[in-house]
C-alpha cells in the first residue's frame, strides 16, 4: 500500500483519486501527528469490505460459504452449463 504526504495528496487529489478507483488500491494519506493519517480507497473496495462484513457476520451465510468451500475442496462439484 502506497503512503503519500498529506500536502502532496492534496495538492495532487485529482491525480491520486484516478489513481486508487483505477488500482484499487488503498492509499496511506500520512500527517505530522500519526494519529491524524488516513486512509483512502475506492467506493467500490469500500462497498466490497462492507458487504465481506454483512456476510461475515452472517451466521447462516458464512455456515454456507464454510460448507460450499469444503465440498468445493473435497471435489463435491457439479459443472453446470450457463445458459444465455
Amino acid at each position: 500500500m502506497e503512503a503519500v504526504v498529506y500536502s502532496t495528496f492534496r495538492n495532487n487529489l485529482k491525480d491520486y483519486m484516478k489513481k486508487v478507483n483505477n488500482e484499487f488500491e488503498p492509499l496511506i494519506v500520512v500527517n505530522k501527528n500519526p494519529d491524524e493519517d488516513i486512509v483512502v480507497l475506492s467506493k467500490s473496495e469500500w462497498d466490497s469490505i462492507q458487504e465481506t462484513l454483512r456476510i461475515s457476520q452472517n451466521k447462516y451465510l458464512s455456515d454456507k460459504i464454510i460448507e460450499g468451500l469444503a465440498q468445493a475442496r473435497a471435489g463435491q462439484v457439479e459443472v453446470h452449463e450457463i445458459e444465455d
